[in-house]
């Protein structure tokens, strides 16, 4: 949970649990601010001068939160200039209508639509620290996971604060939610968007908890070689809630298959992702169609889906759970 260090309006939520460290603590970044002076005429013009130059140079108020690394951050009272590190956290950002903050997004960020119009500073793995510093950022918003440490590093050594977010499952997606609306002042939106995710995801365990039967998934997120997803992904915990089996379960994050493993496993659905794109699915459908004793070919059971509903850690991979128990449990929704 995000801990709120000295900020007095806010109650303290409790303190995360612990992760390893991902950088050293970040220095309080200066925002400047202009505050009213009371001016009297028995004032020298040369002490005013003074004075207004002391307020100038006083930071804004700021407090201290603990990130999902366990590193104290401090963040601006009300952020202005926010730039986001990943496509995923764009997409936070959005859903907690907090878009009017963003001064920046990397290249991929394309949800929404409205989001490609933003400036880019590279890709999340691929930053661009002078385009960043170029964009005078309040705050940067990275992922654990694609963000180069070396980048945040040397962003704090600039002054610029970056609170890093570190989601590996559904629960901490929804924790990251949270805690992005609480640095961004919008604690409100994020319990409301929050209240009505955690409701379509009991929806979904409830209709799932009415059938026993659990069909095996095979999820190819890779076409040459075929590729797909071990237990440690969010894919794998969408497929076990959306009540499938998922065929490729183990230690290794992406596994890799040949063709006549993949026809060993006789996987009942096969869901193929757009990364492929439909001209090349369409290409990947024919060639397992050669194989008809293959039950998801028998059954017509084949599928081209969004990949970003499923590798993206953003409000949306609940859309992806409820696309994934229409296509494996179809007659649970009829």
């Amino acid at each position: 949970m995000l801990l709120h260090l000295n900020r007095k309006d806010r109650a303290k939520p409790p303190a995360r649990r612990g992760c390893s460290a991902y950088a050293s603590e970040s220095d309080i970044h200066k925002s400047f601010r202009l505050r009213r002076i009371n001016l009297q005429s028995s004032i020298p013009a040369c002490v005013l001068f003074l004075a207004l130059s002391i307020y100038l140079i006083t930071p804004a108020a700021a407090g201290t939160f603990v990130d999902q690394l366990d590193r104290r951050v401090a963040v601006p009272d009300d952020p202005q200039r926010v730039i986001s590190l990943a496509p995923s956290i764009t997409e936070i950002i959005y859903a907690l209508e907090q878009e009017n903050r963003l001064k920046g997004v990397t290249r991929y960020s394309d949800f929404p639509i409205e989001a490609t119009k933003l400036p880019k500073i590279g890709s999340y793995v691929r930053l661009d620290l002078e385009r960043i510093v170029a964009l005078n950022p309040d705050l940067c918003i990275a992922i654990k996971d694609g963000n180069p440490k070396e980048v945040i590093d040397r962003l704090q050594s600039l002054k610029i604060p970056v609170y890093v977010v570190d989601p590996r499952n559904l629960n901490t997606v929804l924790e990251t939610i949270k805690e992005i609306g609480q640095i961004l002042n919008a604690g409100n939106k994020a319990e409301n968007l929050l209240t009505t995710l955690q409701n379509r995801i009991q929806r979904a365990k409830s209709l799932i908890s009415s059938d026993t039967y659990r069909p095996g998934v095979f999820f190819q997120i890779g076409i040459s070689p075929i590729v797909s997803v071990g237990t440690d992904t969010f894919l794998h915990e969408l497929i076990v809630l959306a009540g499938g089996k998922n065929l490729a379960n183990g230690n290794t994050s992406y596994p890799r298959f040949s063709r006549e493993q993949v026809l060993a496993l006789a996987p009942e659905i096969f869901i193929v992702t757009s990364m492929a794109r439909q001209a090349v699915f369409e290409q990947v459908k024919a060639e397992w169609r050669r194989w008809p004793t293959m039950p998801a070919v028998r059954n017509e059971r084949i599928f081209l889906v969004d990949s970003n509903l499923f590798d993206r850690p953003s409000p949306r991979l609940v859309d992806g759970l409820e696309l994934l128990l229409k296509l494996i449990h179809p007659e649970l929704l009829n």
